[in-house]
């Protein structure tokens, strides 16, 4: 007579250990659908003349070249927290759309903020640039290069569309959000820059639609609705909110002090654009001096670091930042998940509050 043996419960640590190399598998298996879809397109225009691999080559190089994968990741966590099945290949197509389409909205943000360097490497319209002039090509260098680096960027946002095709058709309506959201955002971040005007309600509202929606809520979402969990949209919105406006103030503190070094980005461009962040408008709010630092010719980014340096704003943010943490982690405090995964989404709010680059 043989004895059942009843299997030992895994331990809470045992359950996170398993989740998150189910976790790395799944980005694993991004990185893996991002290269595999850049190379069959490139064999496939190859045969149609060379040139029409050139920006496929463009957009191939800042893909492989690093990121921290954010929205993959937590769509991926939305997904597997739900409970999908990590086998389902229409949720690592998902994902790979969203990084597909963070890189389209980085190669555009580069031309629009002028900056030179991405990832520690040169940006799409600095290649172009100085390919341009290595072969002394026909008319404006400037308007060949933003123009290239334009069109590299519109591709990345077809791609990243064929890739959302292949997911689960319940996650549509929240990708189909995701991307006019973060196209209006970036409208009034420009439109702010122009007008200049101190509205930190305005400044709030672009650092949620531009960058925090589509970096945590959204693709927190989209990974929920895939596994057929559309209940959990409410407690994954709230986190979302509170965690993507921490995300964008920390992104303000890194260009206003951060280490270029680490970031792979130049500093300053926020003040060089004339960004209205709500760090600068709480800033302006109490020293008048500021403004005319940041629009007045003559003026350089560090003279306007050290006048920030001497108001309370870079405190008053973080402990802002330290706000919005304890609301979103309270957010998914009863969320019907397992215990793991309201402990995973803990942790990456604290990553992605208090990241460096």
């Amino acid at each position: 007579m043989t004895t059942e043996v009843t299997p030992r419960p895994r331990t809470a640590r045992e359950s996170a250990t398993s989740e998150r190399r189910t976790m790395d598998d799944l980005l694993r298996r991004v990185e893996h659908r991002l290269s595999t879809f850049l190379a069959a397109e490139r064999a496939r225009w190859a045969e149609v003349d060379e040139r029409t691999v050139v920006a496929i080559d463009a957009l191939s190089d800042l893909v492989v070249s690093g990121g921290k994968r954010v929205r993959p990741t937590f769509c991926l966590t939305g997904y597997l927290a739900a409970g999908g099945d990590p086998d389902d290949p229409g949720i690592v197509a998902a994902a790979a759309g969203l990084e597909m389409l963070h890189v389209s909205a980085l190669i555009h943000d580069d031309v629009l903020d002028d900056s030179d360097q991405r990832r520690g490497r040169p940006t799409v319209h600095t290649v172009f640039s100085a390919l341009h002039e290595r072969h002394g090509w026909q008319g404006e260098t400037r308007r060949f290069a933003e123009g290239v680096a334009i069109l590299v960027g519109d591709l990345a946002l077809a791609y990243s569309a064929e890739l959302v095709s292949q997911a689960s058709p319940a996650l549509l309506a929240e990708w189909h959000r995701l991307r006019s959201e973060v196209l209006v955002g970036q409208y009034l971040d420009i439109a702010a820059a122009a007008e200049f005007s101190v509205d930190p309600r305005l400044s709030r509202l672009i650092a949620v639609i531009k960058s925090g929606r589509y970096t945590i809520h959204r693709p927190l979402v989209m990974g929920a609705n895939a596994a057929g969990r559309p209940d959990l949209a409410a407690a994954f919105a709230e986190y979302g909110e509170a965690l993507g406006e921490a995300f964008q103030l920390r992104d303000d503190l890194l260009d206003a002090f951060g280490d270029s070094a680490q970031t792979g980005k130049p500093t300053g461009l926020d003040f060089n654009g004339h960004k209205m962040t709500l760090l600068l408008g709480w800033a302006m709010q109490q020293d008048d001096k500021i403004r005319s630092l940041v629009t007045e010719p003559g003026h350089t980014p560090d003279e306007v670091r050290a006048r920030l340096l001497d108001t309370d704003v870079p405190e008053n943010v973080e402990r802002h930042i330290t706000g919005l943490v304890e609301r979103g982690c309270e957010a998914i405090t009863d969320a019907p998940v397992p215990e793991t995964w309201r402990a995973e989404l803990k942790e990456l709010a604290l990553k992605v509050a208090y990241r460096n680059k």
